[in-house]
């Protein structure tokens, strides 16, 4: 099943559209995050949301498909030469042969909110043109990708809260290993919604600035957007290509919105990746946390971190830069571990002069230069749901 071949990506986050804007960010330690404009929210909070969604319509032959999260998608498409690639792979393959798998955790829920607030006084129903199957549902995701990239393999969406993005490319490998498709679209593309923000709230889980993982005194997450694609081949038809080298998942269901405080399913999933690389941990040369600010979710993946590589490899979280992109973010982290490795740089946590000084993994915090062979980044999510994906140039 290992490894395959990334043939293509895009990225769009709160830096800009694109993996160059998203490269230059990191490289200059310069952040996405501002404070939130959205109405109805609590206060004070900041996010990272994307810009120029206004100019990102469907072709009008899929405006039916219209919301922010299939804007976001459209953005990506158009981002780094994503569309045109896909292309050529689907007349490499026939378009029956190419597949749709993507993560997200809300959809385009954010439409329905809209849709409610434009009832009538005294009105329950939604408006008449409130069309749900295509913008909220979650499956309009996949349905919209296929539809505007003409493809016609499977389709569907995956989505286990913020290790959406990551799960749906472990679901797209298994699709290619099984001999369903010769190439896969896959990542995860999650939108700025009110019951998310409001959701997040109420848990007292956001920071009231810029978040911090990883440091002493960390407040909480900041809510991003993001769209984050792949397009997965056999290593044949790209000789060179940078290359998903393992993937690893486990569900420990400890509790619905708190890990397990020694992070047992977050190791699980590190170790099953490295299983599936054919990789021992000290093949790995770093690892980009989960870390999105909490102080349960950062301490646990410290603790899990330790358990797994000691003090040998260098981690960060990279959510500083755009905020916690949740259905997204597995498949934004990728990117930035193929970025990491392209580059020779970890990107150390933003804002954090020093890690909390309980932890002992080895906490990066300022930008290092080091050439990088091999990246494992981590996702976990609510219900106990953990992912963890290796990416490579080469296996040992």
């Amino acid at each position: 099943m290992w490894p395959l071949a990334i043939t293509a990506r895009s990225a769009v986050t709160a830096l800009g559209a694109g993996t160059e804007a998203l490269r230059r960010g990191l490289q200059a330690r310069r952040g996405g995050l501002a404070p939130c404009t959205f109405p109805g929210v609590p206060e004070g909070i900041w996010v990272g949301a994307v810009g120029g969604l206004e100019d990102a319509a469907p072709p009008a032959e899929l405006a039916a498909y219209d919301c922010r999260n299939n804007r976001l998608a459209e953005l990506a498409l158009r981002a780094d030469g994503f569309e045109a690639a896909v292309a050529q792979a689907r007349a490499r393959h026939g378009a029956d042969r190419v597949a749709v798998v993507v993560g997200t955790s809300t959809a385009g829920i954010e439409e329905t909110e809209q849709a409610h607030a434009r009832r009538p006084a005294g009105q329950t129903a939604l408006p008449d043109d409130f069309d749900y199957a295509r913008t909220h549902d979650l499956q309009a995701l996949a349905d919209y990708l296929r539809a505007r990239l003409g493809l016609a393999g499977p389709a569907l969406v995956v989505s286990t809260a913020c290790t959406s993005g990551a799960r749906a490319i472990m679901q797209a490998a298994a699709l290619i290993a099984s001999g369903l498709a010769d190439a896969a679209v896959t990542g995860g593309v999650d939108s700025l919604c009110r019951l998310t923000l409001n959701g997040f709230g109420s848990l007292e889980l956001l920071s009231k600035g810029p978040t911090r993982p990883c440091a002493g005194d960390r407040d909480g997450i900041c809510i991003g957007e993001a769209a984050g694609l792949l397009l997965l081949e056999r290593p044949g038809d790209a000789p060179g290509a940078p290359l998903l080298l393992g993937a690893g998942a486990s569900s420990d269901g400890h509790h619905m919105s708190s890990p397990h405080p020694d992070g047992l399913g977050a190791v699980g999933a590190m170790r099953a990746a490295l299983a599936a690389a054919g990789l021992a941990p000290g093949a790995i040369d770093y690892v980009n946390l989960h870390g999105t600010g909490t102080r349960a979710n950062d301490a646990m993946e410290d603790r899990a971190v330790h358990h797994v590589f000691g003090e040998a490899v260098p981690c960060s979280s990279t959510k500083g830069w755009m905020g916690h992109t949740l259905g997204a973010s597995g498949a934004v982290e990728a990117i930035v571990a193929m970025l990491a490795i392209e580059d020779g740089l970890i990107p150390g946590c933003l804002g954090v002069e020093t890690p909390d000084p309980s932890f002992r993994s080895r906490v990066a915090t300022g930008n290092i230069e080091a050439p990088l062979s091999r990246v494992l980044s981590n996702s976990f999510g609510f219900g106990g749901s953990n992912c963890s994906l290796i990416l490579g140039t080469s296996a040992l």
